[in-house]
């Protein structure tokens, strides 16, 4: 449906359990302490060329206002869409862009940009020489290209452009033409399915077949919506050229994805078919994928994909058929794609379960077998004829394995390099590091015999990057550099030049804002800063901050990052209240649960994401609290999930009240999305909190069930698990205020707001002490400034009422 709201005095919907059913409060702002971390102007980003010659400066505004959000929206199919710029409704913009050298000094102003610039979706050209972007104004989408040398912008199209499927153009690889969505000629006008008369009633139908699907947000209702989704996502594909030329390439059709081969002979393009859906997204709807020469002729018609609403249960379930097709980035003309050997059914046992296939223009042959993959094929980096790098993996077990394999001699079997649990993060060998190619494609870094691996370097004594030369003949692994900083936060971005010994880095510390660096492997020399960003945070830069560990009951690792207040004075040890921020994580074995990817040095940031605000009141907070829900060998981790909860919380309340920092009766819980979830579970629970704030979560599993979050069983098969962790049917169990919070308009599937507002009128029918707080137009993530302000005002107000001053 399409919606628009008018906003004149603003005002929230705010319910609670008193005498009245409604508060009607018009927008608030929090105490001045946190007001002035919130009024901050963010730091530009930072996009470089291959070549790292120039850097790229992009500013946007640090949030986004109410009447950013009040536009038309069309929500279609798993889209969400303004009908009228063509571009989704949804989309955060950068308002300007500024040039420089990498080695230079001061960035220059980009001259002719659009006045009041919505700028998106900025691409490299082939020859790193131009950056394509597109400029949303009032009523179209357009093109303008930048020229980097001369930081020059020009609009390069009087066409509107059709951004509704995603981005809206791409380069040809001779960097003077772009492949361009346009606005079909002649569309017909949108229908506003609340005035259209139904010429019958809305069937849907079973055959027998199970279609076990989460539940997904935003999908199509009825034939309007139908129609007004293939109005939408039709376009028309131009070729544009930097000169101003425009020729039509391809006709009307729903075009959803669009590539060049490497060598920018043939083009893949992929367009969505029908029938739609009532229950999946566009993603799952039928398509058909014909390879095109540069002239538009059909060369062959590649795929052929079904409606995907009946998949087998699971993760790692699929479709039958070709999938993950895609360019060989090493070859001129070459598609690769894996097709499921279980069909699709992680429940079928076989040896293999994917086949991955490749297959050269001009595809008069038939694919030929490229390898096969134990299990699920997970994507693959190509090197070069002899040389790449194979990946799959196993949800249920964690697993993940890299392969070496040799492309022009499928013959030889894959070699396992890494064969690991993907949440054993202390054993993470790193990522392949890429380069750019002749075709201007992404593959291995490769010097002579030699891949590079470049890892975060998480161990038990903290976190150290790294880089390791791996020999693809030996398959051994040197480490060339490993980053030594206690007191600080190195990232390591990538490599430069291999030869030269130069790497670019991001270095960072509790109080001093992240800033790019060179750093030479070779030379002992100081790092080279590239830029130097302020730190916006004057007032908590010298907060006390520090990861803490500690032990569950049954022996699990926990940490979790402590902030002391403002000028706490940590030999009088007055006992304050403490906020804890957490967010729970399903794991299968204890050894992996226990580790951590937290970083004490890491730049303090505080945004309405974490209770960090509140070391300026007078508040201890201990943020990104390990909450590790485990499940060992054949048991589900949820088969435990409320116990785990509970002693996850009680030894985070152990390990700070043994420092002598807190008061333990004063002690409040948050979360968001799933740590809502579990805000509500340990309230109703335990007794150990004094309040808690829930946002944006879901709080009745059987409004889910066909999975949530990690679990993979449906409802009936563990109705007693969806039972007992649905805050909903334990509600009269609660007796401790919660503050519920919820984005009107929340598009993540399972946490509508009707979850939020159904779990309120329980525990107000039961005389829980709770409030409620709906926040007009916003969706899961929280990102007009108005309602921000007013979410930390009730936050502020609910945590003096409930905690500071409890009595």
């Amino acid at each position: 449906m399409m919606k628009k709201i008018i906003f004149g005095i603003c005002s929230l919907f705010v319910a609670f359990t008193s005498a009245n059913a409604q508060e009607n409060l018009t927008y608030q702002k929090p105490s001045r302490e946190i007001l002035e971390l919130v009024d901050y102007e963010k730091a530009p980003g930072v996009m470089m060329d291959d070549k790292k010659e120039y850097m790229v400066f992009t500013w946007q505004n640090t949030y986004k206002t109410l009447d950013d959000l009040n536009q038309e929206e069309l929500q279609l199919g798993g889209l969400r869409i303004n009908p009228v710029t063509n571009i989704a409704s949804a989309m955060t913009y950068f308002n300007n862009l500024k040039v420089r050298k990498t080695t230079g000094q001061n960035p220059v102003q980009v001259q002719g940009l659009p006045s009041k610039p919505r700028i998106a979706n900025l691409r490299w050209s082939p020859d790193d020489k131009k950056l394509a972007f597109t400029n949303t104004t009032d009523i179209a989408v357009e093109l303008w290209v930048l020229d980097v040398a001369t930081a020059t912008a020009t609009r390069l199209s009087s066409k509107p452009l059709n951004a509704n499927p995603g981005r809206p153009f791409i380069w040809y690889s001779d960097s003077r033409s772009l492949l361009v969505h346009t606005i079909s000629t002649n569309r017909p006008a949108l229908t506003d399915s609340k005035k259209s008369i139904p010429t019958g009633p809305i069937i849907s139908t079973s055959d027998g077949s199970k279609a076990q699907n989460r539940t997904y947000p935003d999908m199509l209702k009825n034939k309007t919506d139908e129609a007004n989704f293939e109005t939408l996502v039709t376009s028309e594909l131009y070729r544009i050229g930097l000169d101003g030329t425009e020729t039509l390439f391809k006709g009307k059709a729903m075009y959803s994805d669009v590539s060049f081969s490497p060598d920018g002979n043939y083009l893949l393009v992929t367009t969505i078919q029908k029938p739609f859906s009532y229950i999946v997204p566009f993603n799952r709807f039928p398509s058909k994928s014909v390879v095109y020469d540069l002239a538009g002729k059909e060369i062959k018609l590649v795929n052929e994909v079904p409606l995907s609403e009946v998949l087998s249960k699971g993760f790692m379930a699929v479709r039958k058929g070709k999938r993950n097709m895609n360019w060989r980035s090493d070859k001129p003309a070459g598609l690769y794609y894996a097709e499921a050997l279980d069909d699709g059914n992680p429940e079928t046992k076989v040896e293999y379960r994917d086949a991955v296939y490749q297959w050269e223009a001009p595809f008069a042959g038939e694919p030929t077998l490229l390898a096969k993959t134990t299990d699920r094929f997970a994507g693959i980096i190509w090197g070069n004829e002899t040389t790449a790098v194979m990946f799959d993996n196993w949800y249920d077990t964690r697993n993940t394995r890299t392969y070496l394999i040799n492309p022009s001699d499928p013959a030889q079997l894959p070699k396992v390099i890494s064969n690991r649990n993907s949440q054993d993060i202390y054993s993470d060998p790193g990522d392949f590091e890429t380069r750019k190619n002749s075709y201007s494609r992404e593959v291995l870094l490769l010097e002579k015999d030699n891949a590079y691996l470049v890892g975060a370097g998480y161990t038990k004594d903290g976190q150290f990057p790294f880089i390791d030369e791996f020999n693809v003949k030996a398959l051994k692994t040197n480490r060339i550099y490993q980053s030594a900083y206690t007191g600080k936060m190195e990232r390591i971005m990538s490599i430069l030049d291999v030869k030269k010994g130069e790497v670019l880095v991001q270095v960072q510390s509790k109080s001093e804002y992240p800033n790019y660096y060179l750093r030479n492997l070779k030379k002992k020399i100081s790092l080279i800063p590239l830029t130097q960003f302020p730190n916006p945070f004057e007032s908590i830069k010298n907060v006390e901050k520090s990861l803490i560990k500690y032990q569950r009951k049954d022996g699990v690792e926990l940490s979790g990052t402590l902030y002391l207040p403002v000028g706490y004075d940590k030999a009088k040890k007055e006992k304050l209240p403490l906020l804890i921020w957490a967010y729970p994580t399903e794991y299968k074995d204890k050894n992996s649960a226990g580790q951590t990817a937290v970083n004490a040095n890491e730049f303090t940031f505080p945004g309405y994401g974490s209770f960090i605000y509140w070391v300026t009141k007078g508040y201890v907070v201990l943020d990104d609290a390990a909450f590790p829900i485990v499940g060992e060998g054949k048991t589900e981790p949820n088969d435990s999930f409320i116990s785990q909860l509970v002693a996850n919380a009680e030894a985070a309340i152990d390990a700070v009240d043994a420092l002598g920092y807190i008061d333990r009766k004063r002690v409040a819980v948050g979360g968001h999305s799933y740590g809502a979830f579990m805000t509500a579970n340990l309230l109703t629970h335990s007794n150990l909190f004094a309040c808690g704030i829930a946002r944006s979560g879901a709080y009745n599993r059987t409004l889910t069930p066909f999975g949530f979050q990690r679990e993979q069983r449906n409802y009936w098969e563990a109705t007693d698990v969806y039972n007992t962790m649905s805050p909903f049917m334990n509600a009269e169990k609660v007796k401790t205020p919660i503050l519920l919070v919820h984005g009107e308009a929340d598009n993540n599937p399972g946490t509508f707001t009707l979850q939020t507002e159904r779990y309120f009128q329980a525990l107000k029918g039961l005389g829980a002490p709770a409030r409620m707080v709906l926040l007009p137009k916003e969706a899961h993530s929280y990102v007009a400034k108005e309602n921000i302000l007013h979410l930390l005002w009730e936050q502020d107000q609910f945590f003096e009422k409930y905690l500071k001053n409890k009595r």
